[in-house]
């Protein structure tokens, strides 16, 4: 980490983001923009199927059409859960999110060219463009982020607005390591920092020290209790498996709740609670609710989705992840969409989105994310097996995660080396951690080697908890059964 200095004067100019023409609605900027950014990741997408046909073109070539195509990295916007797609929840009400957010940037623009010198302006600015980057995927904000936090840092070295800022931007950027020192540094600064308080929660948990990240949510819940604090203690309890207290605290979280933001934020979370034990009529209530409080928020109507897909509704799973992915087309949901196009027969609209993943991966490294893991999740399955191992063994090298302990175990396995892969299958479920696509993953490796009780005993129960975990592992896992029963 660099130290700032105050040595040089401010640009007179905040770090731009476009500002809708002159007779144009939030609304309608938000959806175009989406829109563009969308069609730009499908000519790269098409252009990366094209070269890998032809061998006529190098990777150099493709990143530059993702730069260019649509302007999606010069003047778009946004980042992945999820990009912790597979980890901590992000964000949350508070946070500097929804449409606030997107009303709030032009005001924070506007007051930086009159007062260039507002260190906490700049703060408030950078951090809005990585929050805009998480929610709407266009990791082209990152670097504008940096460059706003670091003036902020120049003006008032050591402010812990800025370094709370660092730290969200660092765990967007998948940098967990630096994450946790920014905060650290902004907790010991201001102790009662909200955001520092919540990033230094994430980072420990995507480095995989749980107990930490148990103890580090313990001090937030005593120092700033709210929403943001309570969804992550309660992930860090599902995550030791302790599914009870983790929906405990959500419910209470949510009955204390009253802004629509919070609402529609602690519901989402409880629906991926319920849908992830297998209660999806409960799942579908928590969605509801979340969209009943905010009809835009995406990952409540991602949730909805999977919660549909998962109770025989392929139709209006399908409609809701295409509203999704139009407005958000991040890995997770790209994936999901290919997999139900894949499963109802459709399988040239299934190439199309998991090329879409390409494009955003390479879209999201330009902007300085580390995207290891996403590329593992989704190449293993839907693309290069050996890039899936490559990425898989340099994020494990990264951070001992039970994620990242999964994707190197099943990209081991579809690189044919069961043996080495069945240690991180185990490592991925020894936290007690109730997932049953981790269960999935482990019964097909231990049957791959022979162990078959093991793997009729893991398969069943990856199927008891979640049966419509996914399109294709479930459906992979009950003919695994079926196969193993046969043999029998």
């Amino acid at each position: 980490m660099a130290p700032h200095s105050n040595d040089s004067e401010p640009d007179s100019e905040p770090a731009e983001v476009p500002v809708p023409p002159p007779g144009t609605g939030d609304a309608e900027a938000e959806v175009t923009g989406a829109g563009r950014r969308l069609a730009a990741m499908r000519r790269f997408a098409a252009t990366g199927r094209r070269w890998r046909d032809s061998r006529s073109a190098g990777c150099a070539a493709l990143l530059a059409v993702a730069l260019t195509a649509g302007a999606v990295a010069v003047d778009g916007a946004r980042e992945g859960r999820d990009v912790v797609a597979a980890g901590v929840p992000q964000g949350g009400p508070g946070m500097l999110n929804g449409a606030g957010l997107d009303a709030g940037v032009p005001a924070l623009q506007a007051r930086l060219r009159s007062q260039p010198r507002d260190f906490g302006g700049w703060a408030t600015l950078g951090l809005a463009y990585v929050e805009q980057a998480r929610t709407d995927g266009d990791p082209s904000r990152y670097p504008r982020a940096e460059k706003a936090l670091t003036r902020s840092l120049d003006l008032k070295p050591g402010n812990d607005q800025a370094l709370a800022g660092r730290a969200a931007l660092a765990a967007a950027r998948h940098d967990f390591t630096d994450a946790l020192a920014y905060a650290d540094r902004a907790l010991k600064a201001n102790p009662y920092n909200e955001r520092a308080l919540c990033s230094r929660i994430d980072a420990l948990v995507e480095l995989g020290r749980y107990d930490d990240a148990a103890r580090a949510a313990d001090t937030a819940d005593t120092r700033r209790p709210g929403v943001p604090v309570f969804t992550r203690y309660a992930y860090v309890r599902e995550l030791r498996g302790e599914v009870d207290t983790a929906r405990r605290v959500l419910e209470q979280a949510l009955a204390g709740a009253s802004a629509p933001a919070d609402v529609a934020y602690v519901a989402t979370q409880l629906g991926r609670l319920a849908w992830s034990q297998g209660d999806h009529p409960a799942a579908l209530d928590h969605y509801a609710r979340a969209l009943a409080a905010d009809d835009t928020h995406l990952p409540a109507l991602e949730g909805r989705a999977r919660a549909k897909a998962a109770s025989g509704d392929r139709a209006g799973a399908v409609r809701d992840l295409e509203a999704v992915v139009a407005r958000s087309p991040l890995p997770g949901p790209l994936v999901a969409l290919g997999e139900l196009y894949e499963a109802g027969g459709e399988k040239a609209k299934a190439r199309e989105q998991y090329a879409l993943v390409d494009a955003w991966t390479a879209l999201a490294r330009s902007g300085g994310v580390n995207v290891d893991l996403d590329t593992a999740l989704a190449a293993a399955d839907h693309g290069d097996k050996d890039a899936a191992l490559r990425a898989a063994r340099a994020e494990w090298d990264r951070r001992h995660t039970v994620h990242t302990a999964d994707a190197l175990a099943w990209a081991l396995h579809v690189s044919g080396r069961d043996a080495e892969a069945l240690p991180y299958a185990h490592r991925a479920t020894a936290t007690g951690y109730r997932n049953a696509a981790f269960l999935h993953h482990l019964g097909v490796i231990e049957h791959a080697v022979g162990r078959d009780g093991d793997a009729r005993r893991h398969l069943t129960a990856a199927l008891e908890l979640n049966p419509g975990f996914s399109p294709l592992g479930a459906r992979e896992a009950r003919t695994a059964l079926k196969d193993l029963e046969a043999a029998r």
